[in-house]
């Protein structure tokens, strides 16, 4: 006869049927439960956990805090899937998926509460973690051999805000500001940044209000090893296209030639720039993953500061994701 205790009874885990197997599992695979096996694969997650874990609260007198691993897998789904921390908390009630990811079941006595979600983000807005994630991931990548250095490929993509006064300061977030693109204004911020020509992946990230120009943030979106830059037209001098290149501090800075006013480009300037604009491609990578893939187009918090913090993290787990294929087993193939 094995005499278990009313403590240990207490403190072991139960899961619900679902969880145990015990109800059949559907044979589809869906694309989020794919989508997640391979995040689970190709985040280094102890490396990640080891930079917070010296900011992270530790267990004293008061209620102990949730596991430091759970808070990191959840803050990371509201950047994969745009939650807010209301809707983070439900979705974890809710779907039995992004609970198991997160290393919770239904029957935990503690799951966290958008409080705790809420508290988790300031503190790695707190001790500005964001960049020091960014960089683990990037370090990560480097000892794997997908980042180059050879060159780097610059731009920057303009972030929406809200425009509305309806709020309680009856005002728009004053650090964001409006700027003319075409013949259309937008207000918000903007995300500049530099991948290597390469791989594709981003090394740099600076963001700043709307109004700052492409051409002003260049040099900061350089990791200091180029030989050789490539840019769009909004970089655009007279000693930067193929015609007229003369390096700047040691460095070539290539961006497509202008129309000149009046006239029209010759048959090799149009080859240079379908050239140029084949190899600036890779730039366009990570907007289109930030954007369409994880879904942000627009900025949930107010001031710079918090939005850059989101912001350096999704390019964080966009490289990873970009990377993925590389990262992957040799099979290539991960099961949820």
């Amino acid at each position: 006869v094995v005499m278990v205790s009313v403590e240990q009874m207490k403190s072991m885990k139960q899961l619900s049927l679902a969880e145990t197997g015990f109800l059949p599992k559907a044979g589809k695979q869906t694309r989020k439960a794919v989508f997640l096996a391979e995040m689970e694969t190709v985040v280094p997650w102890s490396r990640l956990e080891a930079l917070i874990e010296p900011f992270y609260p530790k267990k004293g007198n008061g209620r102990p805090p949730m596991l430091l691993s759970t808070m990191l897998r959840i803050h990371f789904l509201q950047q994969w899937f745009g939650y807010s921390d209301p809707a983070m908390e439900e979705t974890l009630h809710d779907v039995p998926l992004l609970r198991r990811f997160a290393g919770l079941d239904a029957f935990e006595d503690a799951m966290p509460d958008e409080s705790t979600i809420l508290r988790f983000r300031h503190l790695l807005e707190q001790h500005e973690l964001a960049a020091l994630l960014f960089a683990e991931v990037n370090t990560v990548l480097s000892e794997k051999g997908l980042s180059m250095k050879r060159g780097s490929v610059v731009d920057a993509t303009l972030i929406a805000a809200p425009s509305s006064t309806k709020n309680r300061d009856k005002q728009r977030d004053p650090e964001m500001s409006q700027t003319r693109k075409g013949n259309q204004w937008y207000f918000g911020m903007k995300a500049h940044i530099g991948v290597d020509a390469e791989s594709g992946l981003i090394h740099t990230v600076e963001c700043t209000t709307a109004k700052v120009a492409d051409n002003v943030m260049l040099k900061d979106c350089l990791h200091g090893d180029e030989k050789i830059v490539f840019a769009d037209r909004g970089y655009h001098q007279n000693n930067r296209t193929i015609e007229h290149l003369a390096a700047e501090e040691g460095l070539a800075i290539l961006v497509p030639t202008k129309k000149p006013k009046g006239g029209e480009l010759t048959e090799q300037q149009k080859k240079s720039n379908r050239i140029l604009s084949a190899i600036r491609a890779v730039v366009e990578h990570p907007f289109r993953v930030i954007k369409r893939q994880f879904g942000f187009t627009k900025v949930r918090y107010r001031g710079l500061k918090k939005n850059t913090g989101q912001i350096v993290t999704l390019f964080a787990l966009s490289n990873l994701w970009m990377a993925r294929h590389r990262l992957l087993p040799a099979t290539g193939e991960v099961r949820p």
